[in-house]
């Protein structure tokens, strides 16, 4: 498969949600145990954008020259969760694009919740695409406000008020550059739709 193309503000969105995240870890203090090893975080599937797929094709290239075997047990894990994720994926299984229809949605909604992800490396609990990883993976830990109200992972936060969780809150991407990126990826033929990390690098 062709290495899909990033456009050039990718860095940039990734670095905004980085100090954003590194910001919220200093308000946070110990109130976020988020340590490597931990893979809560890790179990499920969940989509990701085009964009994020795009990332991550990038990075298993970079693990290729860097570690062959690594990148090969990646495509592995990936091609595996393919086979036992496709007979009830709520998607084109050809393409990997989920369906975006409110049935497919629900469907999603408990699908493969125990699925860990192909780019966890069992052996190590971390992740071997760490550099590459999708926003939704850079913003997990710390309070993010969604149409759910103010979202925590379920580790974290032990014994905090909800006004110290509120003094925490990620903005993950305030100015949407991320929505912008996508646009520039479609005006020039990306895919549409949203996919998840086995089909991003399953190649």
């Amino acid at each position: 498969m062709r290495t899909p193309s990033l456009p050039k503000g990718d860095q940039t969105l990734v670095q905004i949600v980085d100090a954003a995240l590194a910001d919220a870890t200093r308000r946070s203090g110990s109130w976020l145990v988020c340590r490597p090893g931990c893979t809560q975080c890790c179990v499920g599937v969940f989509s990701i954008s085009q964009l994020d797929a795009a990332r991550l094709h990038h990075g298993l290239a970079r693990l290729q020259t860097e570690d062959r075997e690594r990148a090969e047990a990646v495509r592995t894990r990936a091609r595996a969760a393919i086979r036992r994720l496709s007979p009830n994926f709520p998607g084109d299984t050809g393409t990997g694009i989920l369906a975006d229809d409110a049935e497919a949605e629900s469907r999603f909604e408990d699908f493969a919740n125990d699925e860990p992800c192909p780019v966890l490396d069992p052996a190590t609990g971390t992740c071997d695409l760490y550099e590459s990883r999708p926003i939704t993976c850079r913003a997990f830990g710390p309070p993010v406000r969604s149409e759910e109200g103010l979202g925590v992972c379920e580790l974290c936060f032990h014994g905090a008020t909800d006004e110290q969780i509120a003094a925490c809150e990620m903005e993950v991407d305030p100015d949407d550059l991320e929505s912008k990126l996508l646009q520039k990826m479609q005006a020039k033929g990306g895919s549409p739709g949203r996919t998840i990390v086995a089909f991003a690098v399953a190649d």
